[in-house]
């Protein structure tokens, strides 16, 4: 395994009191580390989605709707909100402050640390993808449903600074056809041309340099 640069730091709480909007693109370039007892695995954030809480029908916080699943989405940001999806867990930054569940979904990396372990864990040669989707991400780095609730500004699980992307696309989000207005809703954002986002489609709106975005 690489030999991981003792240098990064997790961010702090005040990084994941941004709007959530903003969080999602802030979010892309910055770095994602586990901590297992098998090894440390990161990568950079390439791909997000943002989900707006009540009044966005397609996230699982849906006019308020609380629920054992959903509980740690109403506590306060930068929480790890994971769920499971058929049989993938999936990994989220909670965000939009107490009593108001919004979520930002990490739905691609690009692996930096672990790659040997990635590759164990995934059973694929092919970095490329390794972590280029929600389910995948997840099982590369040995996120579980265990990390739900866990702070993200410490150990295991954590968020880095990482580099500064110097364009964001936007677009729609993925999978959720069944929300009406809300599946047009440009609330994907990726880090442009990076190889390994998940799903590349032509970008509603493109944020230019840091100024921008």
């Amino acid at each position: 395994m690489e030999e991981f640069d003792k240098g990064i730091v997790p961010l702090p709480e005040a990084f994941y009191e941004q709007p959530t909007l903003e969080l999602a693109k802030a979010l892309l370039g910055c770095i994602l580390v586990k901590e297992t007892n098998e090894g440390i695995a990161a990568g950079f954030i390439v791909e997000t989605e943002a989900y707006m809480g009540p009044s966005d029908r397609a996230a699982h916080s849906y006019n308020n709707r609380r629920t054992p699943r959903t509980e740690v989405m109403f506590q306060r940001s930068g929480l790890a909100y994971t769920y499971l999806m058929h049989t993938h867990c999936l990994f989220n930054v909670v965000s939009g402050s107490e009593e108001k569940p919004e979520a930002v979904l990490i739905r691609a990396l690009e692996p930096i640390y672990g790659i040997g372990l990635m590759i164990k864990r995934r059973g694929i040669e092919d970095q490329s993808k390794l972590t280029n989707g929600p389910g995948k991400l997840t099982k590369s780095l040995g996120i579980s449903m265990e990390d739900y609730g866990r702070p993200l500004t410490i150990p295991p699980l954590y968020v880095a600074q990482g580099f500064c992307p110097e364009s964001i696309s936007a677009g729609k989000r993925i999978g959720i056809e069944n929300s009406g207005d809300a599946k047009d809703y440009p609330w994907r954002f990726w880090v442009t041309n990076n190889k390994f986002v998940s799903r590349h489609q032509s970008a509603i709106h493109v944020f230019y340099n840091s100024t921008d975005i």
